[in-house]
């Protein structure tokens, strides 16, 4: 017999707000979640109007306290069963703080906090209450990410010698938060974004690129984070030099002021035996450059163990995992349903009382988003001292 599917509630996403539409689209992808109710907006009316306007019907409240708190009260097949924060990033903590209290799984966009002393306390919530808690780094998600962590944990590429990690867009060449344009206007306000526009809104999912594939973590960075439109308070251009723990160097960067450039996320991991090389906006293959021989480009769904580079054995959930044949692309929407359904998983086993792994190989966890806070927060003293060389924080 079907499980029945996994209530969701959503956290922020009303007024046309654009990140909460392809998540909600991915968790209603399988048939195996729904978003059920909402508190879309911090204006109770507001909030109400919007949930009523929502295209499909959901439960409205006027408050994210108001939500949590009445869930307790309701019969078990009707109380949430994760809820998903999609508001800016000044309110990501304290409703997810206060979910996690509530023994609510939780799934937040990134960055995680404002500042490392929130995320801190996050981790130490999540791991007393033992609940599963997600980080929407969207990327991640992308069959072809987690074909690149295979090749390059694997030891296919050698030892890892240098890493350019890179996200640039062109989107705020121009100082867009003066039209009154929603999403320009928070990312570049500090009381709403924290200390980093650019970093903290892309130049983390650059760094988590990193991480996830390549399992390396930064020893210490030298930042520059700069501000070319005038008039604006935070970065909008974002370079840092890293040094990681296996003595490679590697460059992580982010721009949302290079015109012509749209979502363009990217990586190249150079080895001691060669290259892998992938893009975003091209998800759908990987190119592995060797010494002395034709490049390989893997394409997702058409992967062929035993070719002479992958070995014959690989990883069986790895190989099942495209739910569609190549050639039919996969994007930005399958992504994020990747991570939901990986999400998912680990909800209906903690609720079974199995273990639930919730480590980071399936989608970013709470560490991974303390680490993207602690990235920032080293980067902008970095930066305040000229690029100076600085530590990372230890882990916490």
């Amino acid at each position: 017999m079907a499980k029945r599917p996994l209530n969701v509630g959503l956290i922020g996403g009303g007024k046309g707000a654009f990140i909460v539409q392809p998540h909600q689209k991915a968790i209603h992808f399988d048939g195996t979640r729904r978003v059920v109710a909402g508190a879309l907006f911090p204006d109770a009316k507001i909030a109400m109007e919007e949930a009523e306007k929502w295209p499909y019907p959901i439960k409205g409240y006027g408050s994210y306290d108001e939500m949590i708190a009445t869930q307790a009260g309701l019969p078990e097949d009707q109380r949430l069963d994760y809820v998903l924060i999609v508001t800016p990033n000044h309110v990501h903590y304290d409703p997810a703080l206060k979910a996690i209290k509530a023994g609510i799984p939780v799934f937040c966009e990134k960055p995680l906090t404002v500042t490392l002393k929130e995320a801190s306390d996050l981790v130490k919530t999540v791991r007393k209450n033992n609940i599963p808690f997600g980080v929407a780094h969207t990327y991640l998600g992308h069959w072809t990410s987690r074909f690149s962590r295979y090749i390059v944990r694997s030891g296919l590429l050698g030892e890892v010698r240098w890493v350019d990690s890179y996200y640039i867009q062109g989107w705020l060449a121009t100082k867009l938060e003066d039209t009154g344009q929603m999403q320009a206007s928070w990312r570049t306000n500090p009381k709403l974004a924290g200390g980093s526009c650019c970093g903290g809104d892309i130049g983390t999912h650059a760094l988590m690129q990193l991480r996830f594939v390549t399992g390396l973590e930064l020893k210490k960075v030298s930042a520059q984070m700069e501000t070319f439109v005038p008039g604006r308070v935070l970065d909008d251009h974002f370079t840092v030099y890293c040094e990681l723990n296996n003595g490679a160097k590697a460059m992580v960067r982010a721009s949302q002021i290079c015109h012509g450039h749209k979502n363009d996320l990217g990586i190249e991991i150079v080895g001691t035996k060669g290259t892998l090389r992938w893009r975003q906006e091209d998800p759908e293959c990987l190119i592995i450059h060797l010494p002395g021989k034709p490049d390989l480009v893997y394409w997702r769904g058409a992967v062929t163990p035993g070719d002479g580079f992958l070995p014959k054995e690989m990883p069986a959930d790895l190989m099942a995992e495209p739910t569609i044949p190549s050639g039919h692309p996969e994007a930005f929407h399958d992504a994020f349903a990747r991570l939901h359904r990986c999400f998912e998983a680990d909800i209906r086993k903690w609720q079974a009382g199995e273990k639930f792994a919730c480590d980071g190989s399936k989608y970013a966890n709470v560490e991974d988003g303390w680490m993207g806070i602690a990235f920032i927060e080293t980067c902008l003293k970095s930066s305040a001292k000229k690029g100076a060389w600085t530590a990372m924080p230890k882990k916490i």
